[in-house]
């Protein structure tokens, strides 16, 4: 069973995230803990709408925003304005339901 969204934010107080998790909600995860690099490691080789998605924010996240465009359009989401943390919160809310 996925975890809700409470499950899984508190899983950011462990070492690692919880077992079974899509790679997109894994990079989000790692994102939450501070890790970029380890969040974008873990989707750049995804080629699901998820991963698209959660690839734009970290590109977002990251100021290149022509590159988070691109994948933006690969998951079929319109470009994000919201501030990051609502953005990291929907995207993350949107996956667990959908898991």
């Amino acid at each position: 069973m996925a975890p809700d969204y409470e499950m899984f934010h508190a899983s950011l107080a462990h070492d690692a995230p919880p077992a079974g998790l899509s790679s997109a909600l894994q990079a989000l995860w790692h994102d939450a803990r501070g890790d970029w690099n380890a969040a974008h490691t873990t989707i750049q080789h995804d080629d699901s709408r998820a991963s698209a998605w959660v690839h734009a924010y970290l590109h977002r996240k990251e100021g290149d925003l022509a590159n988070a465009g691109y994948w933006y359009h690969r998951a079929g989401k319109p470009v994000a304005t919201d501030p990051l943390g609502v953005e990291w919160e929907a995207i993350a809310r949107a996956l667990l339901a959908a898991y």
